[in-house]
């Protein structure tokens, strides 16, 4: 048996930040009812026009009430847009309020739910709510609830024409339902589409050198394009079923308005109304019809944000925001690993199985083994970017988890194979763009990684500004940066993911006095290499296969275990 999801224990965070809006909706709210009230001045114009000017043909009596009309259309236009802009605000407000829960998703969706979520569909999904919420889209909801008082005013003019009003209503209800089930699977499969072709586009542009080096762009625009049509040919479903019955709600709002004037008129001629009675009819129904109709038009945009925010509220109860763990001292003695077992995000299967180790203050671990060993794996676990299936990281005893991020940020630095530097300055992205960084950390964080001549070499030094992704400087700049970024602040772990990659002789000998600065002053490194230059400086090695650690000790040790077995092969 199936077992179904349990639903969602914490609140819903989008009814969060619109309950805090409360005052501003209360308000939107009575306004509309004033406006709606206000609506009514218009029948009763043409009532009065009709039935008491007309009949007493009194100059003064039309002036009088065509002023006191256009007063009463002064005052409706300035409370809608009052009301306009007090939604504007409310989006805004939400807008403000989720953000920064919309930007940790983005930034730990990746890590936590796994590569086949769209880690920018939570912006998305914001930008549709906000979207929705600022727009006209709410004013039918505000008035709906008054279409019954129109339809019994009606009723009061004559019972035909409130029954007429009345089936005008439900037929145009039952179009707006119509148009729900139609419209919501062509809206969804829109959304879903959307969010693949944005993800190719992403990818596109992260990869644009290999593209246009390898003449890769016609292939992958054959691969865009069929993702494309697939978006417009949901959107173009979506449109037609809703602009369709946008349409028939309006002919059907134009001819029942014309047929209330014709069932007027025939009233009138039995005597059984007056000429201002059929006018002020017309002018009540529709009004009556109006939030109906505009319902139907308004559905796709309502579908579109109701969908983005079950989405954004679903991923936000799959990834909660951790609660903040008692503060405790950076560790300053010792990294245990117990029986660790990882793999990637989202994934059951580990990478990395049973492994165990204890490194000391003032120890530098050097990992090494064949490729797919599992090596990378072990820095993101390390690092606290991803986390154990089972197991645990210890620093002095406390899981890294024990920490919040902000916290392990600072005592740990982390220098992955995908470098990842910012637009921004130099001096920025050394100092992790923390506000409170000191010009003297940033420069001691780039001596520490021997770079602080080759960034003063640079045309604004520290303020010269890099670009996305570092473009303007050289791989082994980047590589540079990054590893003073690795060692701004001292931290007590520091791991270093190929620190050697693009470097020269002059870059693969700053990283050696880098691991031995981080020794001297008591923290742990750990490297992972390739090349032996880079752990020159370490004191153990680790040696991994197949997830596995298959030897750890001091690093002569281990490497003349390693090596003898290669020179005793046969060339």
């Amino acid at each position: 048996m199936a077992f179904r999801q349990a639903p969602p224990t914490t609140p819903d965070p989008i009814a969060e930040a619109l309950r805090t809006c409360r005052g501003a909706l209360v308000a939107a709210a009575v306004f509309s009812g004033v406006l709606n009230v206000l609506m009514l001045s218009g029948a009763i114009y043409m009532l009065q026009v009709y039935d008491r000017v007309l009949t007493s043909r009194s100059q003064q009596t039309l002036i009088g009430l065509t002023l006191l009309l256009a007063l009463v259309f002064l005052v409706q236009g300035a409370l809608d847009i009052i009301r306009q802009k007090i939604l504007t605000r409310v989006g805004a407000a939400v807008d403000r309020r989720l953000a920064p829960e919309v930007f940790r998703l983005t930034a730990t969706m990746a890590l936590r739910a796994g590569p086949g979520h769209d880690a920018l569909q939570p912006g998305r999904d914001l930008d549709a709510v906000r979207g929705f919420v600022s727009s006209l889209g709410p004013t039918t909801f505000f008035d709906m609830p008054w279409v019954p008082l129109f339809v019994v005013l009606c009723f009061l003019l004559h019972p035909w024409i409130g029954a007429a009003v009345l089936v005008g209503c439900l037929v145009l209800f039952a179009i707006t339902v119509l148009t729900e089930r139609a419209s919501k699977a062509p809206i969804t499969e829109t959304a879903r589409s959307a969010a693949a072709r944005s993800g190719i586009a992403e990818a596109t542009r992260r990869n644009a050198e290999a593209i246009e080096a390898m003449g890769m762009r016609t292939a992958l625009s054959a691969r865009y394009g069929a993702v494309n049509d697939r978006f417009l040919a949901a959107n173009e479903r979506a449109t037609d079923v809703v602009n369709t019955y946008a349409t028939v709600s309006r002919i059907l709002r134009m001819a029942l308005q014309s047929g209330i004037l014709g069932l007027g008129a025939y009233l009138v001629l039995m005597e059984q109304a007056t000429p201002g009675v059929m006018i002020a009819a017309s002018i009540l129904m529709g009004r009556a019809l109006a939030p109906i109709e505009a319902a139907v038009g308004y559905w796709k945009s309502f579908v579109a944000a109701r969908e983005a925010r079950r989405r954004l509220s679903h991923t936000m109860h799959l990834l909660p925001r951790p609660a903040d763990p008692i503060s405790l001292p950076p560790p300053r003695r010792m990294l245990t690993l117990e029986q660790v077992f990882a793999g990637a995000p989202g994934q059951t299967q580990p990478i990395i199985h049973g492994l165990s180790l204890s490194l000391l203050a003032g120890q530098a671990l050097g990992v090494i083994g064949p490729s797919a060993s599992g090596k990378s794996t072990l820095a993101r676990v390390l690092s606290g970017v991803w986390h154990p299936l089972r197991g645990s990281v210890r620093l002095d005893g406390s899981e890294l988890s024990q920490w919040n991020d902000e916290a392990r940020g600072g005592f740990i630095g982390y220098l992955p194979q995908d470098i990842a530097l910012f637009d921004g300055t130099v001096a920025e992205n050394i100092a992790r763009f923390r506000p409170d960084a000191t010009s003297e950390q940033v420069v001691a964080a780039a001596v520490a990684a021997g770079a602080d001549e080759m960034i003063r070499r640079l045309h604004a030094g520290y303020e010269t500004r890099i670009g996305d992704g570092g473009v303007t400087l050289s791989g082994g700049q980047r590589q540079r940066v990054a590893l003073a970024r690795a060692l701004f602040g001292d931290p007590f772990l520091v791991v270093l993911d190929e620190p050697n990659a693009n470097l020269d002789a002059e870059g693969e000998a700053a990283v050696t006095q880098a691991i031995r600065h981080v020794r001297e002053r008591q923290g742990i490194a750990i490297v992972i290499a390739h090349r032996p230059s880079a752990i020159a400086a370490v004191d153990m090695v680790g040696l991994m296969k197949d997830g596995r650690l298959q030897a750890f000790g001091p690093r002569d040790e281990v490497l003349k275990k390693v090596l003898a077995p290669q020179r005793k092969q046969p060339t």
